[in-house]
C-alpha cells in the first residue's frame, strides 16, 4: 500500500525567486516612501508589484513600457486638468480616447505591459487630480508618480540582482487574434473603464480610490469569457485582500506608526501570495487580486492616528460593490457588442 502523502503545488526555483522579487519590491517601495514621508504612497507599493509580478524578466523594452506608461498619464492628467476640467463631456471623450489606445495595447499584445500600467496609472491620477483645489496642487501628483516610476526600476533592478532566475525562461508567445476580437476588447474595456472614472466624479466618491482601481484592474481579462472564469476570482482575491488588510490594520492598531511592524506585516501577505500568483501561470487572478487590493490600502491608507477599522471596513465594501458592478457592465457590453459582426468577439459561446 502506497504510504505516499500528496502535496499541492511547489514553486520551482525561478518562480520562488519572483515571489521573493515581488515581495522585497513592494516592501521596498512602501518604507522608502514612509521614510522620507512622500505623498501618494500607493505608487511607491503598487508600482514595484505591477513590475515585478506581471513581468518575470526585466528587459530594455520592459522597463522603456513602464517609463511610457508613466509619461503617457502623467501627461494626460495635465492636459485634461489644465484644458478641458472644466468642459466635463469632452474631459469623458478624451478619457475614453485614451483608454481605448491603453488597452488596444493590452489586446495586441505588442504592449501588455505598457497598457496595464498606463490604466492603472491613469486611473488613479484622475482619481486624485479631480479633487485638488487647485491647477499648482496637480504637480505634487504627477511628480510623485513620476519619482515612483523611477524608484521601481531602481528597486526591480535590484530585486533581480539580489534573487536572480536559476534557469532561463521560455518566452510565452500569445496566440494571434482576430481584428473583430480586438475591437471588442478595446470598446468593452475602455467603456467600463470610463464609466467608473464618470460614476466616481459624478457621486463625489473621493475617498474611494481602492474602488476605483479595482474596477479598472478586473478589466484585465479583457473580455466577458475570461472575466466569467477569472473574474469573480479575482473579485474573492480583491475582498481576500481587503479583510487581510483590515486584520493587518486592527493587529497593528496602535503600532503602524513604528514603520517595521507593518513592513513585516506587508511583505509576509505579500509573499504568501505572489506565489499563488506565480502557481496561477503570472497572470492576473486570485492571488494578483489579493497582491493589488492589499498594495493598494497599505499605500493609501496605513498611516498612524486614524480610525483604521472604519477605514478598512469603507474600502471592504466600496471594493465590493465596485467590482460587482464592473462585472455587470462588462457582461452587459459583451452582449451589445457581440451583437454587431465588426465587434463580435471569437471565442464568445
Amino acid at each position: 500500500m502506497s504510504t505516499t502523502v500528496s502535496q499541492g503545488p511547489q514553486l520551482d526555483a525561478n518562480g520562488l525567486r519572483q515571489a521573493l522579487r515581488v515581495a522585497g519590491g513592494c516592501t521596498l517601495g512602501f518604507a522608502i516612501s514612509n521614510l522620507m514621508n512622500w505623498p501618494y504612497g500607493i505608487f511607491f507599493t503598487v508600482y514595484p508589484m505591477l513590475l515585478l509580478g506581471l513581468v518575470p524578466v526585466i528587459s530594455k523594452p520592459v522597463l522603456k513600457q513602464f517609463i511610457a506608461s508613466a509619461g503617457f498619464s502623467a501627461f494626460i492628467v495635465l492636459v485634461l486638468q489644465g484644458l478641458f476640467s472644466h468642459i466635463p463631456v469632452v474631459m469623458t471623450l478624451i478619457v475614453f480616447l485614451c483608454f481605448c489606445i491603453l488597452f488596444y495595447q493590452m489586446s495586441s499584445g505588442g504592449g501588455f505591459l505598457f497598457g496595464a500600467l498606463g490604466a492603472v496609472g491613469l486611473s488613479i491620477q484622475l482619481h486624485f487630480s479631480s479633487y485638488v483645489t487647485g491647477v499648482d496642487t496637480v504637480y505634487p501628483l504627477i511628480v510623485s508618480n513620476g519619482a515612483a516610476t523611477l524608484l521601481s526600476i531602481v528597486i526591480a533592478v535590484l530585486m533581480h540582482g539580489i534573487f536572480p532566475d536559476v534557469a532561463p525562461r521560455i518566452p510565452r508567445v500569445p496566440p494571434p487574434k482576430a481584428k473583430e476580437s480586438i475591437r471588442h476588447e478595446v470598446l468593452l474595456c475602455a467603456s467600463v473603464a470610463t464609466l467608473s472614472f464618470v460614476v466616481f466624479q459624478a457621486l463625489d466618491l473621493q475617498d474611494s480610490i481602492s474602488a476605483q482601481a479595482s474596477s479598472v484592474l478586473i478589466l484585465f481579462s479583457l473580455c466577458w469569457k475570461a472575466a466569467s472564469l477569472a473574474g469573480w476570482q479575482r473579485a474573492i482575491g480583491t475582498l481576500i485582500g481587503c479583510n487581510l488588510a483590515l486584520l493587518a490594520q486592527l493587529f497593528l492598531y496602535n503600532h503602524s506608526d513604528f514603520l517595521l511592524f507593518p513592513v513585516l506585516v506587508l511583505w509576509i501577505l505579500a509573499f504568501i501570495f505572489s506565489r499563488y500568483h506565480i502557481l496561477g501561470g503570472g497572470m492576473p487572478g486570485i492571488g494578483f487580486g489579493v497582491l493589488t487590493t492589499f498594495g493598494i490600502l497599505f499605500g493609501n491608507s496605513l498611516t498612524p492616528n486614524q480610525d483604521l477599522v472604519y477605514s478598512a471596513l469603507y474600502r471592504f465594501s466600496s471594493v465590493a460593490v465596485a467590482i460587482a458592478l464592473s462585472l455587470s457592465a462588462v457582461y452587459v457590453m459583451h452582449h451589445i457588442l457581440n451583437r454587431f459582426s465588426v465587434t463580435r468577439h471569437h471565442t464568445y459561446e
